[in-house]
């Protein structure tokens, strides 16, 4: 995997967890999405 590849992965994960975080606990829960897993998920998403 290339930096372009990574740096593009990263991108994604950062704007994954912007994004989820701006979300409230109930639009979370209503997702079944925990705050405590936004990095995990974010992490996941981003391969």
């Amino acid at each position: 995997m290339n930096i372009r590849q990574k740096l593009a992965q990263f991108a994604q994960y950062q704007q994954t967890v912007r994004e989820l975080n701006s979300l409230d606990t109930r639009s979370l829960n209503d997702l079944g999405i925990n705050r405590y897993d936004i990095k995990n998920l974010a992490r996941n998403m981003a391969r």
